[in-house]
């Protein structure tokens, strides 16, 4: 460590422990129960005896099976110990919608017709009384679990030299007083950004085409709705790799 900051070569995982943190799934359960394979197969080759999984967020909208995405994740998660999500910015949208029911905005803009799909509703613009009526099927087709699964986000997660979150974080701002809008949306102050931090921030958010791993900062959204390749950081001690399926598989 120098400068009050760490290096991402100097950064060390929690001992005993492999950390795989997983980019932005948006409705590709395809990809996601892909990646969990090759994730078990992974750990069968590693000298740490625990393991853990962080997803950074953004699990529907823009693929074809966001309600897939989510009871996939909410039966991995039986041992919450070993399964960590945090917000994503499309999640939190999710839940706006469901609540107000605008036929505008971030989740009906981006994505969010293929997310009613996956709960077998077809939104309706063809006037306000059919979006009104397809808000409704939609509202009751949204389990309570999936529901209760989006509002218990939390917004960041800590493991060993490593910092979780959706987007990034503000620098200058200590990593315990980063408010929730910049840690699920922030973009050009965060990716400028050449100093270290306090420690490693591992993020989605920005799709990338190739993970882009930087001295402050890795960036693990490979965009798997459209690419087809979903990412994950691997992290045991201070061995850092990355584990791709799709058509990059690694």
């Amino acid at each position: 460590m120098a400068g009050g900051g760490i290096h991402f070569l100097d950064a060390r995982g929690p001992d005993d422990t492999v950390v795989y943190a997983i980019g932005d799934v948006h409705g590709r359960l395809d990809l996601l129960t892909r990646l969990y394979d090759s994730i078990a197969a992974d750990r069968k080759k590693r000298a740490a005896s625990d393991w853990l999984i962080v997803h950074l967020g953004d699990y529907v909208d823009r693929g074809p099976d966001s309600k897939g995405v989510i009871d996939f994740i909410l039966a991995a998660g039986n041992d919450q110990r070993r399964i960590a999500s945090v917000a994503g910015n499309h999640d939190l949208s999710m839940l706006d919608f469901l609540k107000e029911g605008t036929p505008d905005g971030v989740f009906v803009e981006y994505g969010g017709k293929q997310t009613a799909r996956s709960y077998g509703v077809d939104l309706d613009f063809s006037s306000p009384k059919a979006f009104a009526a397809s808000h409704a099927k939609l509202a009751a087709a949204v389990p309570q679990s999936h529901r209760d699964f989006l509002q218990a986000l939390p917004y960041t997660h800590v493991a060993g030299d490593f910092f979780f979150c959706h987007a990034g974080i503000r620098p200058g701002i200590a990593l315990d007083a980063q408010v929730p809008s910049d840690l699920i949306w922030i973009r050009r102050e965060f990716h400028r950004h050449v100093g270290l931090y306090e420690k490693i921030v591992v993020h989605g958010h920005t799709p990338v085409v190739e993970p882009e791993v930087m001295p402050n900062r890795v960036n693990v959204d490979t965009g798997a709705y459209a690419s087809g390749v979903l990412t994950a950081l691997v992290i045991e001690g201070s061995d850092k790799q990355i584990l791709s399926v799709g058509n990059a598989s690694a």
